[in-house]
This record gives structure tokens, C-alpha cells and sequence, in this order.
């Protein structure tokens, strides 16, 4: 990060594509094996419309968005999101995220980014905001 950053500044964006192997290495990273995030007849079964991206998964890839433009992501003080819509991912064409980090307030020591995540044309998390330290 160069200069201070203003509010209503892009201070990041990024696309990332998900494919049906991202979850399965994802799943054995976390250890989350639900099979809903690798099974269409579970995932039909409770009524979902597919398989589903591991929603933490998602927050990840969103905050990890940051890393360049701040360099230390240890400066990341605060992250949260909630969760709005399920990523759904295509046994053939996967699915896309678009993510951008917009400065949404700044202080003298910190930082809130405000992270707008969509897949399919949908806001798939909400109210995703980060607070990081400036010094």
C-alpha cells in the first residue's frame, strides 16, 4: 500500500474460478467432507440446486483478495461476513467469483474494506467487511 487510501477507492479486485476439484482440495484442507459441496443427488436430496461452495471457502477467497495490495496481510485486524446466497458449482463449467474491495471508511489508524463478492450475477455474501491497520 502506497498512500493513504480514500474512501470509495478500489484498493483491489480479482476473479477467481471454482471448479469441483477446488472443493474437493478445499474439503481436504478444512475437513469439511459435507456432501453437499461434492454430491448432486445429496445436494438434490435437501433441496439445494446443486452443489455448493464451501462458504468459508468463499470468505477466504475474498479476504485473501487483499494480500497484494496491503503485503502483510497480518495487518488485517477484523473480518466478517454473512453468508446471502450458495455458490453454485457446475460439474463442467464451475463457477466464477468476482470480488472487489472498495474503501468504504478510513481513521487515522485503520481501515474498513468493504468486499463485494458475486457468482451468477448475485451478491453471495453480505455486509463483507474487513478492518485493517494503515501503520
Amino acid at each position: 500500500m502506497a498512500a493513504a487510501p480514500v474512501v470509495g477507492e478500489v484498493v483491489a479486485e480479482r476473479d477467481v474460478h471454482l471448479t469441483r476439484e477446488s472443493l474437493v482440495r478445499y474439503a481436504g484442507a478444512s475437513g469439511d467432507f459435507n456432501p453437499i459441496h461434492y454430491r448432486d443427488d445429496v445436494a438434490a436430496e435437501v433441496g439445494l440446486p446443486g452443489v455448493l461452495a464451501h462458504g468459508m471457502l468463499t470468505m477466504g477467497l475474498a479476504v485473501a483478495t487483499l494480500g497484494p495490495w496491503l503485503a502483510d496481510t497480518g495487518r488485517v485486524a477484523e473480518y466478517g461476513v454473512r453468508f446471502t446466497r450458495p455458490v453454485v458449482v457446475d460439474p463442467v463449467d464451475g463457477a466464477d467469483l468476482h470480488i472487489v474491495a472498495t474503501v468504504g471508511a478510513v481513521d487515522d489508524e485503520t481501515a474498513r474494506i468493504d468486499l463485494t463478492v458475486t457468482a451468477a450475477g448475485a451478491t453471495v455474501l453480505g455486509k463483507a467487511q474487513a478492518r485493517v491497520r494503515l501503520v
